[in-house]
This record gives C-alpha cells, sequence and structure tokens, in this order.
C-alpha cells in the first residue's frame, strides 16, 4: 500500500458486525419483533437490517411511516428481544488484541454505529470494550444515518482529529459511503460477505476479520507527541 500523505492517528469503528459478531442475533431479534406484529418477512428481505441503517429507517421501511412516538414505542420492544439474545455476543476474533495494538501504538479509538444509544452502551460495557474508546457515537447523536456521512464526521469531532487523519473500518456499503464522504480512509469487513460491494463502495481493500491482521499495513505510525 502506498504511503499517504499525512499521518492516520485515529481509526473508528462500526459496531456489529466489526467489533462485534452480532448479525444472526440482530437478525432474529428483527425477525422476532416484525413475527410479533403478524408480520413475516423472506431472507434476503431481512439483509436490509445489515447495511448500516438505523432502528428508525429500518421500523419504516418494513412498516411504513410511522409517528414518532410509534418508533420509540417499537424500538424499545425490539431492544428488549435483542437483550434477551445478546449474551451470546462476543468481541469478533482478533478484536480484543487489534484495539490492544492501538493503545499501544498511542492511536485514538472511536465508535460510529446506526445502534441504539442503549444498546450500544450496554454492548460495550458487558463486553469490556469501553476503555479502548475515547467517543461513541450512535443514532442518537445524529440525524441521518449512514450512508449519509455524518456519524463519521461527528466521531472525528469528538477524537479531535480531522478526517483525513482517520482509518475507519465498516462492514456495510452503506457505511463504506459514510465514511469515505465524511474524507475518512475506509477498510471493508467482510463479516457479511459482499467484498466487491464494500470495494464498489470506496473500501481501499477488505480483510475478513482481525485476526493476524498487520497494524502497519494500513497506519503510519503518528509522530511523537
Amino acid at each position: 500500500m502506498s504511503q499517504q500523505k499525512h499521518e492516520t492517528c485515529a481509526v473508528v469503528f462500526d459496531m456489529d458486525g466489526v467489533l462485534i459478531d452480532s448479525h444472526p442475533v440482530h437478525r432474529a431479534a428483527w425477525e422476532s419483533f416484525l413475527q410479533s406484529l403478524g408480520i413475516r418477512v423472506a431472507e434476503e428481505d431481512l439483509l436490509f437490517i445489515l447495511e448500516g441503517r438505523t432502528r428508525s429507517e429500518i421500523l419504516r421501511h418494513f412498516l411504513g411511516d410511522l409517528p414518532e412516538d410509534q418508533l420509540q414505542e417499537y424500538g424499545r420492544r425490539k431492544d428488549e428481544i435483542f437483550r434477551e439474545l445478546e449474551q451470546g455476543i462476543q468481541p469478533g476474533p482478533g478484536v480484543m488484541a487489534f484495539l490492544s495494538k492501538l493503545e499501544q501504538m498511542g492511536l485514538s479509538c472511536a465508535v460510529a454505529t446506526s445502534a441504539s444509544e442503549i444498546r450500544t452502551a450496554s454492548t460495550i460495557e458487558r463486553l469490556g470494550l469501553s476503555a479502548y474508546f475515547d467517543a461513541i457515537v450512535t443514532a442518537a447523536d445524529v440525524n441521518l444515518g449512514k450512508p449519509h456521512p455524518q456519524v463519521y464526521r461527528l466521531a472525528c469531532e469528538r477524537l479531535g482529529v480531522a478526517p483525513t487523519q482517520a482509518l475507519a473500518f465498516d462492514d456495510a456499503p452503506a457505511g463504506v459511503l459514510s465514511a469515505r464522504s465524511a474524507g475518512l480512509r475506509c477498510i471493508g469487513v467482510t463479516s457479511n460477505g459482499g467484498s466487491q460491494q464494500l470495494l464498489a463502495a470506496g473500501a481501499e481493500t477488505v480483510i475478513s476479520g482481525f485476526m493476524d491482521v498487520s497494524m502497519e499495513s494500513f497506519l503510519p505510525a503518528c509522530p511523537p507527541v
């Protein structure tokens, strides 16, 4: 990989499918919630929930243009189902070692997720990941979800770095578009498949996960502070 003209001094992660192996549970929770409303969704239609959308966007996709209070109520019900299933969720293979390496290198880290604030906080706390992150941005912090760049821009703002100094990891084309539109470099993570779609969205390369990933291949060292 060619040397960048700027130092990369911050890393911003999507959560679901990147930091945590949550897609099977995420999908099961949505399927159960929709069935509780008498709605059966075809397997291929459930892929929409894995595209980095906010909870409200997913609800509107399947249920139409609901009023805000109904969105919030349905969102709480879906999250309750998720919490009943989430105990099996763990950090993805190699994630903890990857985060430890970033910490040793002095790189600031953030989460930029379309998940709700409550679910994000509870998940990161339960898995012992909170100490690794200097900023966490969720659906509650932005008006527009991915692929709009707002979530990644805000993550960089909270880290105090320019987007050109940050590297993103995201597993959905909408997330890659969000990061690239915000000005970040982006590495695609194929936990959800679709390498070609991630590359087409602007990922500079694609990895299958964080096992045996070489930090130096992505991150030119930051200058001493």
